[in-house]
């Protein structure tokens, strides 16, 4: 039997996880920052940065990974492995507005939908998808993660235009992924809608930052085949 964390472990957690996880020290740069996924806006910090929970549950997508033929990265390796993946991430998207920043041993790509997505649509802007093709051949390269694609909006409209919206932006970002080559076994997506805001609403310049579109890759530990495999 499975049990769930009670409401004071949790509470206990997040605010551990406020004190310790919210720093996290660039292994590319050497800097130590604040961890703005994980402490950016109300609702933000349970999305699953600091639990490290994935979407769709991770027993179930490490078993579709597993019998897709894609494998585990031992436990020594992972740091490595996550490593060199950030510096191509990096370098193939420079200079094209991706953010690309460490939690842990997770990585986050966060691409503003100002230069993704038109005004109130989901289709990928054309000058776009060529950034998306440098992140797609990376992650096709670097094939043991998971990745989970998330949708935000900001707090203009109502929630009835802004969920379904981050959805089917997350949903367009995934479906590129895969049709690029990126084994859908690996994706799952959600949309937050204007949930998880990580700069304030109260200014266009806050309103900015919140309409994106993340891409989380989480690797793929011999660990979690074992878990997986009870």
């Amino acid at each position: 039997m499975i049990r769930r964390p009670s409401t004071m472990t949790v509470a206990a957690l997040l605010a551990l996880a406020g004190t310790t996880a919210a720093c996290t020290t660039d292994p590319v740069t050497g800097e130590r920052r604040i961890s703005r996924a994980a402490i950016g806006g109300a609702g933000g910090a349970v999305g699953g940065y600091l639990l490290g929970d994935l979407l769709g549950g991770r027993n179930d997508r490490t078993e579709r990974i597993v019998g897709a033929g894609i494998g585990a990265i031992a436990g020594a390796g992972v740091g490595a492995y996550m490593d060199r993946q950030q510096r191509e991430l990096r370098e193939r998207t420079a200079g094209t507005g991706v953010d690309v920043r460490r939690e842990g041993d997770n990585l986050v790509l966060n691409m503003p939908a100002g230069i993704t997505f038109a005004t109130n649509q989901s289709s990928i802007q054309p000058q776009f998808r060529t950034t998306l093709d440098q992140v797609a051949q990376t992650l096709s390269e670097y094939n043991q993660t998971y990745i989970d694609v998330y949708g935000h909006t900001d707090s203009t409209g109502s929630d009835a235009i802004n969920q379904p919206l981050s959805e089917r932006r997350a949903q367009a970002v995934a479906d590129y992924l895969s049709s690029r080559g990126v084994q859908s076994a690996r994706i799952a997506t959600r949309g937050f809608g204007s949930t998880q805001p990580v700069a304030s609403n109260d200014t266009e310049a806050g309103r900015q930052e919140n309409r994106r579109v993340e891409i989380r890759v989480v690797p793929v530990t011999e660990n979690d085949v074992r878990q997986s495999n009870y």
